[in-house]
């Protein structure tokens, strides 16, 4: 929940507090139920708020401890609040709100930094020390939730939001190279602490930044599970995993029920959200509210997947809804998802998640998703494969079976002064696979795929087009302690039965069988995925743009290439290559990037 921004001083200047409300009223989606300020000294915070709990104005934000002289703005949800307020109240600590955000400061005040290691939830904050001068930023252990940064000589300001930045002016849009290089070689994903500008970047996941008052900082990584079988999981067999996965799921969807307002699901129908279902009603959740999408058919692919969302909702008795979108509306639809994207993402579902939050935000502030399973779980058609490859030969497997394309095809796409002359992308992906603690290949792939690709992918995603319209996702498949079982699981039982098996396995035990053994399904939106004529006139539009032809990112003989066959240019993942290229130049358009 919420938006957070701000500006930190280090040159003995006043921060720029007309730039702090400039941010503060961009992240106005993010927060529709509330606005604050607050500046002293070197430094200003601002908030916007998204009541989901204390409805009170005993929860507003920028929130102050005076007896400890900290102030701080959160956004996210520590979802262990009262078991963390009850023990704090143990301790001495004294609450004058039932908000997670004065758990947060007086957390922070009881045990430091450490504090981090104590929260369930996803989250990012920033914590003034008034009597120090020192500002710490956090993120929380899967990224869940943004924290981007900018900083120049003598300032740094920070935003949950990249276009919060660019509104307060000042900032360096040059394209980053190696950003646009990870962009191009990994499906739009670009990760921390890149983006594609120059002037932005981002708080890792899993990460507590201390910021001193002359402007250094450290850095301190808090997470990272290990990727190896652990002497307590010794000896449990098949069964007892499925038992083990279920009952850390329904933990995790039971913690992420914490809330002040109704918490309805978006329902996909595919085995991931169907079981957010199933275990709420296990629970006893009565009434929940589950909301689905779909598009029109194109180019002879179905755009929707209502059967078996309908099934499930039928099953379970929820109140559902349904929300068919017609393929003239998408081209519209792009101008609103691009706008409320942090950073360029070029997946189908982007708009699906942007139309459907629309919708879904005018019946419940919170719902639950299933996003990160087949990270987390091994689900995808390309990990069978990297199981197969002997651990020394990971990095050069995983270029193989994920990149969008080699290096090499990048030297007739791009122009020469945005071309690194390495392999950027291959570099990175040898390093991470060099890291000890990823017993096989397809353990150092998850490894890499969960913690680095996923973030700024599907999560990112999410995130960006939910909040935009005022409603928090939460997702349950990416609880830390789930995802730390499901890094020790053994590799051979998430492969099973086609991926995901130990899921599927769990599955079985609370869904319909029809449900768990469908067909692996997607989002699909065909009318982007087979350029159709409104989405192939914006591209067209983009492309052509006075910008677009000043910026020379593309080599201009490509991109005519591109437009003269629209759905004919893949990239080794399957996506339409001019859709890739379309919607970098769209996004920097719509951010008024030059």
């Amino acid at each position: 929940m919420c938006g957070l921004s701000g500006e930190v001083r280090f040159d003995g200047r006043l921060p720029d507090l007309a730039a702090v409300e400039r941010m503060t009223d961009r992240l106005a989606p993010r927060g529709p139920d509330g606005r604050g300020l607050w500046s002293q000294g070197c430094v200003a915070l601002g908030h916007r708020r998204l009541k989901i709990i204390d409805l009170s104005e005993s929860g507003a934000q920028p929130m102050a401890d005076p007896r400890a002289r900290l102030v701080g703005v959160f956004n996210g949800c520590v979802y262990n609040y009262r078991e963390l307020q009850q023990e704090l109240t143990g301790l001495g600590h004294r609450f004058f709100s039932r908000s997670d955000t004065e758990v947060v400061l007086a957390a922070y005040r009881e045990w430091g930094t450490a504090c981090v290691e104590r929260f369930h939830g996803m989250f990012a904050f920033v914590i003034v020390e008034q009597d120090t001068g020192r500002v710490v930023l956090a993120r929380d252990r899967l990224g869940i939730k943004p924290l981007y940064l900018a900083e120049t000589p003598g300032r740094l300001r920070f935003a949950s939001s990249l276009p919060a930045l660019l509104a307060a002016g000042g900032v360096d849009t040059s394209i980053d190279p190696v950003a646009l290089h990870h962009y191009l070689s990994w499906h739009a994903t670009v990760p921390a602490p890149r983006t594609v500008l120059n002037g932005v970047r981002k708080l890792p996941p899993a990460t507590v930044r201390v910021v001193e008052p002359d402007g250094t900082h450290r850095d301190h990584r808090y997470w990272q599970p290990e990727y190896t079988r652990r002497p307590e999981y010794a000896g449990l067999s098949a069964e007892d995993w499925t038992e083990a996965v279920l009952d850390a799921l329904r933990q995790a969807v039971r913690r992420r029920m914490v809330a002040d307002v109704p918490v309805g699901v978006l329902l996909s129908g595919g085995l991931d959200s169907s079981l957010i279902v199933a275990l709420l009603a296990d629970e006893g959740q009565s009434d929940l509210a589950t909301f689905s999408v779909g598009f029109e058919s194109e180019g002879g692919e179905e755009g929707d997947e209502f059967h078996y969302s309908d099934l499930v909702a039928r099953h379970f008795g929820t109140d559902h809804h349904q929300l068919l979108v017609p393929s003239d509306r998408l081209s519209r639809a792009l101008d609103g998802a691009v706008k409320a994207m942090s950073e360029p993402m070029i997946s189908h579902d982007v708009v699906a998640f942007h139309l459907l939050s629309e919708q879904v935000a005018k019946e419940v502030k919170v719902v639950q998703s299933g996003q990160g399973a087949d990270e987390v779980f091994a689900g995808y058609h390309w990990y069978p494969d990297m199981a197969r490859v002997p651990r020394p030969q990971a990095a050069e497997a995983y270029a193989e079976t994920y990149f969008d394309r080699p290096h090499a095809d990048l030297a007739r796409m791009l122009e020469p002064d945005v071309l690194p002359a390495r392999d950027v992308s291959g570099d990175f992906v040898h390093e991470h696979m060099a890291v000890p603690g990823a017993e096989t290949a397809l353990d150092a792939d998850l490894r890499l795929d969960t913690h680095v690709m996923m973030i700024d992918d599907p999560v990112k995603r999410v995130d960006n087009m939910t909040m935009d319209w005022g409603l928090e996702a939460r997702v349950p498949f990416l609880d830390h302690q789930l995802v730390e079982l499901a890094a020790a699981c053994p590799p051979e039982l998430k492969l099973a039965d086609g991926g995901k098996g130990v899921l599927k396995a769990a599955g079985r035990k609370v869904l319909p069988r029809e449900v768990v053994d469908r067909p692996k399904g997607y989002f699909p939106v065909p009318a982007i995925k087979h350029m159709a004529g409104p989405v192939l006139q914006r591209v067209r539009e983009a492309l052509s743009a006075p910008e677009a032809r000043a910026r020379g990112i593309f080599r201009r003989t490509y991109v005519d290439e591109l437009l003269a066959a629209p759905d004919a240019h893949r990239t080794k993942r399957g996506a339409n290559a001019l859709w890739q290229v379309a919607l970098l130049e769209t996004w920097l358009q719509t951010h008024e990037i030059t």
